[in-house]
């Protein structure tokens, strides 16, 4: 009976399906029976992010007007008088207007163009119009004409300055490079070319290199009801083995007998990351010069969330592993900043490869208004297309074998309930592979030798003993 049932209706729906396209055939004139042309697909691609030099940044000189009286008053010998008004003048000037530059008051200022809005101050001649009558902190000018920029947008984190002037150099010098199929291309199609100098000042406010304060954990590991060995073999299940936190309690009931809820695995799981986030993050690695970086999906709370994964690929040491909501420049900003916190100076070589996303030249395009410079090198898609992917193609796949790794352990967990279990889960899986696991690169030696771990036992020895060096750690900064 239910075949029957969909075949009827399939039928019925084919048929009003001809209706309608023969109603519409005699409405629009045009026959709706005919089978669209198979057109092949447009293939535009992208014009690419390009990030210029910094512009010219002028801080306007502020002047105090009783200074600037005083100082008439000793070289004239006399008061420098307010404005005269004339009676039947029909431009009046507001009793709340300043000078933007002295801050002279109204009785100090005139129009300078009848009532165009225009005015000029008595004092330091400075001149100023109605609507634009406070002083900027900063002018910034285009580095190659000097013109100074204009404001055209507003994104999330920043805002695009342009240099509009025709007669730059850096516009005549794009403009005349371009060949003939590309300058009639350009008549087209102008937002395809990038050719006036742009510069992107961000907003959000972030202090590089700046010091954060580690925060207290909700279990006082001093206090658990289970031993030091008992809490490493959790560990060495959880993290080493990434089984979830169910199997690993059913694991510690069923083999050795130890009754422990899932929940209180999660609980010491958060506790034991902010005891050792700060040694993870302050220990005095031994680095190279070759950085690496990349993103890779995490689930949180049903989202999907980024973790930002730095890693130096000569000592297998990961630096760097931020976990944001968000794919944007601030994510990028704060994950080179935690790379930037272990290097005990920066070098002036310094180079990071990542791949195609923008969000890392724009990163690179605040630190550098930061005055801290560093080289950001591109390896985009798959195949060596440029003469940049082929040479730093080897970097690139370096960390999507360490986001293989993570993914390895990660994939039991399915997702995590909470931002705060994701970080946790993330740190003791950096503190295992920077400290626990041995690497086949390495001759089977783990990437950071710490000699108190060296001739332990086993796994759950060595974890119990760099919860006790990172308590110590803790104890240190909070003495000194």
């Amino acid at each position: 009976m239910l075949p029957q049932l969909l075949t009827y209706l399939l039928t019925y729906i084919k048929y009003q399906d001809q209706i309608i396209r023969t109603l519409l055939t005699l409405l629009i004139g045009k026959s709706m029976f005919d089978k669209p042309s198979e057109r092949p697909p447009v293939n535009k691609p992208y014009r690419k992010l390009q990030v210029d030099d910094l512009p010219i940044i002028e801080t306007p000189e502020k002047l105090n007007y009783k200074l600037l009286l005083q100082e008439y008053l000793e070289a004239k010998g006399k008061p420098l008088k307010p404005v005269k008004r004339h009676s039947k003048s029909t431009t009046s000037i507001p009793s709340s207007m300043k000078c933007p530059k002295c801050g002279a008051p109204s009785e100090y200022l005139y129009a300078n163009n009848g009532a165009k809005g225009q005015y000029r101050c008595k004092v330091c001649s400075c001149l100023f119009s109605d609507k634009n009558r406070y002083l900027k902190e900063a002018i910034l000018k285009c580095p190659h004409c000097s013109k100074t920029l204009e404001k055209i947008k507003e994104r999330k984190d920043f805002d695009i300055f342009k240099c509009k002037n025709n007669d730059c150099s850096y516009y005549q010098k794009k403009l005349n490079g371009l060949s003939k199929k590309e300058t009639q291309q350009f008549k087209e199609d102008p937002q395809a070319f990038k050719m006036r100098y742009i510069f992107r000042q961000f907003r959000f406010d972030y202090q590089p290199l700046a010091k954060k304060s580690p925060k207290k954990p909700k279990v006082d590991l001093s206090r658990l009801y289970v031993s030091p060995h008992t809490l490493g073999l959790i560990l060495t299940y959880h993290v080493n083995y990434g089984l979830s936190a169910r199997k690993t309690a059913a694991i510690m009931k069923d083999i050795h007998g130890v009754s422990i809820s899932h929940q209180s695995i999660l609980n010491y799981e958060n506790s034991v990351a902010l005891t050792v986030k700060p040694y993870v993050d302050h220990y005095p690695y031994e680095l190279s010069d070759q950085f690496c970086g990349d993103e890779t999906y995490i689930r949180v709370n049903g989202r999907w969330h980024y973790l930002f994964f730095f890693f130096d690929a000569v000592k297998k040491v990961i630096l760097s592993y931020p976990v944001s909501p968000n794919r944007d420049t601030l994510s990028a900003i704060k994950a080179i900043d935690e790379v930037l916190h272990k290097l005990r100076e920066t070098p002036q070589d310094l180079t990071f490869v990542v791949d195609g996303n923008p969000i890392y030249l724009l990163a690179q395009h605040f630190f550098a208004q930061q005055d801290i410079s560093f080289d950001v090198k591109q390896v985009i898609g798959l195949t060596n297309e440029d003469p940049v992917s082929k040479e730093y193609r080897p970097f690139k796949q370096i960390v999507e074998r360490l986001n293989r790794t993570f993914k390895g352990n990660y994939r039991s967990t399915h997702g995590f309930g909470s931002e705060q279990g994701s970080v946790s889960y993330v740190t003791l899986f950096v503190a295992y592979f920077n400290f626990l696991r041995p690497h086949a690169k390495l001759e089977g030696k783990v990437p950071v030798i710490i000699p108190e771990l060296r001739d332990l036992p086993h796994m759950p020895a060595r974890w119990a003993k760099l919860i006790e060096l990172s308590q110590e750690y803790i104890i240190e900064q909070q003495t000194a």
